[in-house]
């Protein structure tokens, strides 16, 4: 089995329901899905930015009005921030400049996911974007199977235009369950031909309303045949939404996590998780 180790690493005051985050450049750059910033923590100097992603840009919006920013993911210029698409004013992504920080597009994507829906046959109330990643031009991204019927899906989405020009292949996983819940993917990231993901109990058949939370997994599905490796049980009690690299030792990977505290009290924690991989 592989090892880990659990532990809290810091505090960030002024950010609250974190829902992803990427370490790049010693900083960390979180989204909460109830706000219209990015967050940019500097970690050697606790300091921490705001940068707005839309004019009169706000934090702790009303849950029927956010645009529920659930996923981010980057490559060496651009970040890109996805709305999970639960519900019609969440089908938005933002592509950013990495280094200017200026929003180069917002996208549309109400006709992808709709056609991913279609696709993967999958109600809308089954819907829920939670993870995305971009690698080698392909883009994958995570549906959270909390909702009625369960639908954990790893879509591979390719194609020149996310708005109009796309190709789709679906992937659906049956995820390890607890006191009879079945867990949910939230967040995952690449490396090398490996995509780490996370996945979160919560006591709840719906994509909109909050439950009772009953621990979180983290595993491994091989990017060549997209099958689990491994999964494995990492808290009791945490829902954490959020993982990135941190650093890597030969067969020790260390990931940052966050968690989403479904309050609209601005401070989030940050888990260190070391993993032993044995292969």
């Amino acid at each position: 089995m592989e090892k880990f180790q659990l532990s809290l690493l810091f505090k960030i005051i002024g950010i609250g329901s974190a829902s992803g985050l990427v370490f790049n450049h010693n900083n960390l750059y979180l989204i909460s899905d109830n706000s219209n910033y990015l967050y940019e923590y500097q970690i050697d100097s606790t300091h921490l930015n705001k940068i707005a992603l839309a004019e009169n840009a706000t934090e702790n919006i009303a849950k029927n009005l956010k645009p529920d920013f659930e996923a981010i993911t980057h490559n060496t210029s651009y970040y890109f921030l996805f709305g999970s698409g639960s519900t019609e004013n969440r089908n938005k992504m933002i592509q950013l400049d990495a280094q200017t920080h200026k929003v180069v597009k917002n996208f549309d994507l109400s006709m992808l996911y709709l056609a991913m829906q279609s696709f993967a046959k999958m109600e809308a109330d089954d819907f829920n974007i939670e993870g995305a990643i971009y690698k080698d031009d392909e883009w994958f991204l995570l549906n959270r199977g909390n909702g009625k019927n369960k639908k954990n899906v790893i879509f591979t989405v390719s194609g020149e235009d996310l708005e109009e020009n796309f190709r789709i292949i679906a992937n659906e996983y049956k995820l390890p369950k607890t006191k009879g819940v079945r867990s949910s993917f939230t967040d995952a990231i690449a490396i090398d031909d490996k995509i780490y993901f996370l996945a979160t109990a919560e006591n709840t058949e719906s994509t909109y309303h909050d439950g009772e939370v009953l621990g979180s997994w983290i595993g491994r599905i091989d990017t060549t045949t997209m099958k689990i490796d491994f999964t494995k049980k990492i808290s009791d009690t945490h829902k954490f939404e959020g993982i990135t690299l941190y650093k890597r030792n030969g067969n020790e990977i260390e990931f940052l996590l966050c968690e989403d505290n479904d309050t609209e009290l601005l401070e989030s924690n940050i888990y260190s998780l070391k993993l032993e991989i044995r292969s």
